[in-house]
């Protein structure tokens, strides 16, 4: 239940790239699901994607697919979350957690370690 540590962040162009990494230590020592989540200024907090690590599935929120990918390397207990084509509106502070269980899901209150976030910004 070690807390995950998020890194990438950054300033980048619209339709541009950016590849947040959360570590989380411990993965390969057993199965559960690693979410990403994200908010802006005004909003409510977002799931944007999640993945179980017993297998690799995932599942994203509508406004992403096809431009987010989520991915995990359980023997480095580091899961990425690749972001391209980035929007304006994809600006937010961006969250890894750690739910302990085996399904996926993007309800936050799943999930019980959380780290400290880190910023996208997509402005020209």
């Amino acid at each position: 239940q070690a807390q995950p540590v998020e890194s990438g962040g950054g300033l980048v162009q619209p339709g541009g790239s950016l590849r947040l990494s959360c570590a989380a230590s411990g993965l390969a020592l057993g199965y559960y699901t690693i979410g990403w989540f994200r908010q802006a200024p005004g909003k409510e907090r977002e799931a944007v994607a999640c993945i179980r690590t017993k297998d690799g599935s995932t599942t994203y929120t509508y406004s992403v697919k096809g431009r987010f990918t989520i991915s995990r390397d359980v023997a480095n207990d580091t899961v990425y979350l690749e972001m391209n084509s980035l929007k304006p509106e994809d600006s937010a502070v961006y969250y890894c957690a750690i739910a302990r269980v085996t399904w996926l899901s993007l309800a936050a209150a799943e999930y019980s370690n959380w780290g400290q976030g880190t910023q996208v910004t997509v402005s020209s």
